[in-house]
């Protein structure tokens, strides 16, 4: 079992270590998913926090490399947490990226990138995604 909290703030434990990005992107009206090329489901761009690298310079280099994107701006909605069962709870940085150009799909993970105009059902992290979602609306909802 899964079990994901969001922060509106800090994470509660001081020197907690944010390990993960993840941006769920909109171009226009439309969410914008990509497929790793070893799965079939779909899924917000993210990945790693890389030593020395700051949370926003990983969701820009993140988003570049599984998505081509190349103008966009960049907003951090909130941290979040992941616990599964007895592995220790790791922390990540949710971002919400509005998008105004795709260049090429870099070489690397992904095998697509798809418009859609409602999240599809056959995401990749199916116990994450509505808890991450539903802050993203929440956040669009304000005007942001």
């Amino acid at each position: 079992m899964m079990n994901v909290t969001i922060y509106d703030t800090e994470v509660p434990e001081a020197g907690t270590k944010l390990k993960y990005v993840v941006i769920a992107m909109k171009q226009g009206e439309d969410w914008v998913l990509v497929r790793h090329r070893e799965r079939f489901t779909w899924e917000f761009a993210g990945g790693h926090i890389d030593e020395g690298e700051s949370p926003d310079e990983a969701a820009a280099r993140e988003l570049y490399e599984e998505t081509g994107a190349e103008v966009f701006e960049l907003y951090p909605i909130c941290r979040y947490s992941v616990r599964r069962g007895e592995v220790p709870e790791s922390y990540g940085m949710l971002y919400f990226a509005a998008v105004d150009k795709f260049g090429p799909l870099p070489p690397f993970e992904m095998e697509e990138i798809r418009r859609f105009s409602e999240i599809p059902e056959d995401v990749t992290y199916p116990e994450i995604y509505p808890v991450l979602l539903s802050k993203i609306k929440d956040y669009l909802k304000s005007g942001f």
